[in-house]
């Protein structure tokens, strides 16, 4: 321990302590040493680039590309802290283009591990061995090498102990590896990339002009098919890529992809325009995919910001924000103009047996909001009779009460009377007066006024349904799909859903593993349409990834569960009074009827003493 007068004196320190120090910054994890190998690829004019990992990237790690290489005096000379060839002075900054220009990388990164570089350059018949361990060199020499780089990094943190304790798990730190390195491939559709684990290929992508089509190689062919190509150009700003088609949308921002003169980026600026542009085309809660590549004179962005220059800084920001804004809205408006109207009506007709009106609901509204079309759905299409001064037209929907909940009413009393008995002694019983708005239904009571959010009660009564057929004993009801699904993933979503499989098929899905990283969806729950089985899968994939090795699978189900249920509730149009007052009698049987599965409220009281006291007498 250094006593107060050694600490007193300041000395500088030693090349292999800064470098430690200045690795702190540069590199945080394995992914910032593949990140910062890459951009040293890239800059090299490499066409072919070849990444290797293995144990998440903590025990090795190669890239490889096949750029102009470096003789054995200008590979010495990139170990040294400060060492560039990117720029000159301060001023290059503002039009710098590259991806590395501090110098720190390679230094630092020899500094925490046992780093050994292979290079040649066309002027060169041999190629340069560089073996550093924990900042010291070991051997300089002479090897066979092709023209390009050839970097190793071995035992990551092996001379700072103290930095390698707080590397997560291989699982974690292997998902943040390849997403980092898909964002390059992304970046760059011209060079080859392949990215391999362990011998293993994750992807293999040629180089290709069209986007798409390295969208597609990367991510596969289910996220490429939902994103629609977009561009535009104001002045020194041009925007192109891949956005959300209507009514494509995840449950997570990961798939919110920026790069800034194809530099990945955390920019706050693009993601506020584009949940601004989406917030209404989306629902809420959701995020729409995209892929953007905004292209802006060097000059206006300082990418200086953030030590591994993950963040940058817009000088004309609100000029960035709102050309970006301007076209996806375009974008959006444009998308809509070539969709016809697609909400079906529902005719009355008169039923011969009881002369009493009912609607006749398609099918194909029932599937849209993810329920399929049961003995449930009869009780609830018998109890909708109206009088004849109500026949109009309905909008499309679909109200579904599950078979264990259903509850036997008398309809006539119910339509007629249009009373909702509550559960309780403490509850009074509510009249339905009026329905002023979509998401707002007023009821009367003895004790005063009820207001009810007819969105939040029919998310809670949903949530609840499922929530029952989830937490049913013994193996559930399955029903097959016409025909299969399959559902494509990548390494970190296979391994998360083989953990989870024995589990979800006990549940009543149907999957099984028919190759790498593909799985078959021959079957899924009674109370899933079939049609949103593979979306379900997806969204408890994505959560599973959120949360990690720590998630259960029924928690992660009961997550998706409160997300569809949401999903759903802001898909369905508007209701009749009759449906109204069935909600409420539904929403008043659940085990918590007072809020959604958010947490907010389904309904409130006014109570008559409140007008009384604004009216200032007895009413």
């Amino acid at each position: 321990m250094l006593t107060q007068e050694c600490m007193s004196k300041i000395r500088i320190l030693a090349d292999r302590v800064a470098n430690q120090i200045a690795a702190g910054e540069v590199v945080e994890r394995p992914a910032s040493v593949v990140k910062e190998l890459l951009e040293n690829s890239v800059d090299a004019g490499a066409s072919k680039i070849e990444v290797e990992f293995r144990n998440g990237g903590k025990s090795y790690i190669r890239v490889e590309d096949d750029g102009i290489g470096m003789s054995q005096d200008q590979a010495l000379l990139s170990l040294e802290r400060h060492a560039t060839s990117k720029i000159r002075e301060a001023n290059d900054l503002n039009r710098i283009r590259s991806f590395g220009f501090r110098g720190e990388a390679l230094p630092s990164i020899a500094s925490v591990s046992r780093f050994t570089m292979r290079t040649r350059c066309n002027k060169e018949a041999e190629g340069t061995e560089i073996l550093v361990n924990g900042g010291k060199f070991v051997h300089v020499k002479e090897c066979g090498m092709p023209i390009g780089t050839r970097i190793e990094v071995a035992q990551l943190f092996n001379s700072v102990p103290g930095r390698r304790k707080f590397l997560k798990t291989e699982v974690t730190e292997s998902t943040h590896l390849m997403h980092l390195a898909k964002l390059y491939a992304l970046a760059h559709p011209k060079i080859h990339f392949t990215l391999m684990e362990g011998g293993r290929i994750i992807f293999k992508s040629p180089a290709c002009d069209d986007l798409k089509d390295r969208v597609r190689e990367i991510f596969g062919k289910s996220f490429a098919e939902c994103l629609a190509p977009i561009s535009n150009e104001e002045g020194n700003l041009f925007v192109s890529g891949l956005v959300a088609k209507p009514g494509q949308s995840r449950p997570t921002r990961k798939e919110l992809i920026f790069f800034v003169n194809q530099r990945p980026v955390d920019s706050k600026t693009m993601t506020y325009a584009t949940l601004e542009a989406f917030h209404t085309f989306v629902p809420k809660g959701r995020f729409p995919p995209a892929v953007l590549f905004l292209e802006i004179d060097p000059s206006s962005v300082d990418v200086n910001v953030h030590p591994a220059k993950k963040e940058i800084r817009f000088r004309e920001d609100p000029k960035v924000r709102n050309f970006l804004l301007r076209t996806l809205l375009s974008f959006n408006r444009s998308f809509n103009d070539k969709l016809e109207p697609s909400d079906k009506e529902m005719k009355m007709e008169v039923d011969s047996d009881s002369s009493k009106l009912v609607p006749q609901i398609d099918p194909a509204a029932l599937s849209l909001y993810g329920f399929k079309d049961d003995q449930s759905d009869k009780k609830f299409k018998q109890n909708l009779d109206d009088d004849s001064s109500k026949s109009q037209s309905l909008s499309a929907r679909a109200v579904k009460s599950s078979a264990e909940k259903a509850i036997a009413l008398n309809s006539q009393e119910l339509i007629t009377e249009e009373i909702v008995k509550l559960k309780g002694d403490g509850l009074a019983a509510w009249r339905l007066i009026d329905y002023p708005k979509k998401n707002l239904a007023l009821f009367s009571t003895s004790e005063g006024l009820v207001a009810m959010h007819v969105r939040a009660a029919y998310e809670r009564v949903r949530y609840e349904e499922l929530q029952d057929c989830l937490a049913g004993k013994g193996q559930h009801e399955s029903q097959s799909l016409l025909i299969a699904e399959n559902l494509e993933l990548d390494s970190v979503d296979n391994e998360n859903l083989n953990k989870a499989l024995k589990s979800l098929n006990s549940f009543g899905f149907v999957v099984e593993e028919f190759g790498r990283n593909f799985f078959r969806v021959n079957g899924c729950p009674h109370w899933l349409s079939p049609g949103r089985s593979v979306s379900f899968l997806k969204d408890f994939l994505e959560i599973a990834r959120e949360q990690g090795n720590g998630g259960r699978t029924f928690d992660i189900l009961m997550e998706v569960i409160i997300r569809e249920s949401r999903f759903k509730a802001k898909e369905v149009g508007g209701f009749s009074e009759q449906e109204i007052v069935l909600l409420a009698k539904e929403l008043i049987s659940c085990r918590n009827p007072y809020t959604c599965p958010q947490g907010r409220p389904t309904f409130f009281e006014i109570p008559t003493r409140e007008f009384e006291n604004k009216f200032q007498r007895k009413i």
